[in-house]
């Protein structure tokens, strides 16, 4: 039995809608009253103890593209970066999240091989080739509680209804990644003046508001729960505050690093910021920050997507799209809270259970989590030594950040 004293630490706790410094004694990753049968002392001063952080988007690679990463790496690294909880979204290859029976399996695996709880988002069409509906219940036998597309386009808008009923008869989420294809076509960067200048095939901000409209509509006369992960506009924010009001049962989610960076990083070719939805400009990022600072935007992701070297290594538009995320998620949220966006149990919340509470597993998580001990103070750089996931693609490489996860109090 570990029975672990922090001394002196600031201890965020959502649930409790608390921030302190205290002494807390930790037994097993849960928080228990004060004992002498201590096994190891912490001196807390200057750290924050918070809560394990549920992700909704990222993409662990395994099956089929292990050269990526795997659940084992990927695992162990959202696990050290304090991440507990992963939702995935259901387009591995081979696609096996149309298959309830499979997908046991793979959240077998992810706690086997890397030590987390894995959320799998079942496909919303067969195969996701947008035709016909997934068998939806028995990916709800396999323990999924929502479906998605992911980035694939639907064959037709009837085909979309036709699934959103269905998900609505068997109370699942529908988790939408809104974007237009006959509006995105080709492109691969943010309509802007960057894009135009350096040639690049781009995609319009009407491609994702164009769609969360059509969504939104559907949603209403469906009464699907759903969900818009991975905003990128200004304008999508007050789309979908316009549907909170109405009441509509939506909820939403944004990038990190949607927060943080902009189309200008893509200048130079730099096909380390290539990612979908693509950077937008800088007004979109103000008008994202405060879409979550008012609360229409429900959590903050990582969206994480590692990819190999070789990936990033061909002309821009034909790079794989993504970033690893992991490894950065803790240090900018950090940064968040210095630019004073939030204060740290603000911050906490939107990483911890604002997603859990969205999933629709609150309870859930509050009986799994166990706890994390941050340093915000902490600088470090991020490169390939550092930086534990497979992938090391990322716009940040070799920037100093601050924040980072000292240690781990788990079950």
């Amino acid at each position: 039995m570990r029975i672990v004293k922090i001394e002196n630490v600031r201890v965020l706790n959502p649930m409790q809608k608390t921030d302190r410094v205290q002494t807390v004694y930790l037994e097993n990753g849960k928080l228990v009253a004060e004992t002498a049968d201590v096994t190891e002392t912490i001196d807390g001063q200057g750290k924050w103890l918070m809560p394990t952080m549920v992700d909704l988007c990222a993409r662990m690679r395994e099956p089929g593209q292990q050269q990526h990463g795997t659940l084992k790496s990927e695992g162990k690294a959202a696990r050290e970066n304090g991440i507990l909880h992963v939702f995935t979204p259901p387009d591995s290859k081979p696609i096996v999240q149309d298959n309830g029976a499979l997908i046991h399996g793979l959240v077998e695996k992810a706690m086997l091989d890397g030590g987390i709880y894995l959320q799998v988002i079942g496909a919303q069409t067969q195969g996701l080739q947008g035709k016909q509906p997934a068998n939806m219940a028995g990916l709800k036998k396999g323990g999924c509680t929502a479906v998605s597309n992911a980035n694939a386009s639907f064959a037709d808008d009837d085909v979309v209804i036709r699934t959103l009923e269905y998900a609505a008869g068997l109370d699942l989420t529908v988790v939408f990644y809104a974007e237009e294809p006959q509006i995105a076509k080709d492109g691969c960067v943010h309509e802007g003046f960057i894009a135009s200048r350096q040639g690049l095939p781009m995609i319009p901000a009407l491609a994702e508001t164009v769609a969360i409209a059509k969504y939104l509509l559907m949603i209403e006369a469906t009464k699907v729960r759903a969900h818009f992960g991975l905003l990128s506009c200004g304008a999508s924010v007050e789309l979908i505050k316009i549907a909170k009001e109405k009441g509509l049962p939506v909820t939403c989610d944004v990038a990190m690093h949607q927060l943080h960076l902009t189309d200008q990083v893509i200048d130079g070719f730099n096909s380390l910021a290539h990612v979908r939805p693509p950077l937008r400009a800088e007004k979109d990022k103000e008008l994202l920050r405060q879409g979550l600072k008012d609360g229409v935007i429900d959590a903050i992701c990582t969206h994480h997507e590692p990819l190999s070297s070789s990936a990033k290594m061909a002309p821009f538009a034909e790079t794989l799209p993504g970033f690893t995320a992991f490894d950065t998620f803790v240090p900018l949220g950090v940064q968040l809270v210095e630019e004073g966006l939030f204060s740290p149990l603000e911050w906490v919340h939107t990483v911890t259970l604002a997603p859990a509470t969205v999933a629709q597993m609150a309870d859930r998580w509050m009986q799994e989590a166990g706890w994390i001990l941050v340093d915000p103070e902490l600088e470090w750089t991020l490169d390939k030594d550092s930086i534990l996931s497979q992938g090391k693609n990322t716009p940040l490489i070799q920037q100093t950040v601050k924040g980072k996860v000292i240690q781990t109090f788990l079950a």
